[in-house]
């Protein structure tokens, strides 16, 4: 017989979390790379990443009973600037 198992993760400060994310975009020195010269059918890209610390709780439950565990764990994460001149959160990644 399968059992049904629901997963919930928490992050404990989502607003300070964001801050980190927006200052990563908005405050990155632009080297010059994303006006760089390049191939035909080709975009030149300026990135820029930070890597982040961020901790919750992860909760288990079935029909029987709930687990929660708190974790600690850090995130890349990763913004591009194309042509537009605004940089982009393009992905992020947990590193655990």
């Amino acid at each position: 017989m399968k059992k049904l198992l629901q997963i919930a993760a928490t992050i404990d400060e989502p607003l300070f979390l964001e801050n980190l994310i927006e200052k990563l975009a908005y405050t990155h020195y632009d080297m010059g790379y994303g006006n760089a010269v390049v191939p035909k059918g080709y975009e030149a890209l300026e990135t820029s990443t930070s890597e982040i610390y961020i901790s919750g709780d992860v909760g288990l439950s079935d029909a029987e009973e709930q687990i929660n565990m708190p974790y600690i764990t850090s995130f890349f994460f990763t913004c591009i600037k194309a042509k537009d001149g605004i940089y982009k959160l393009a992905f992020s990644s947990s590193l655990s």
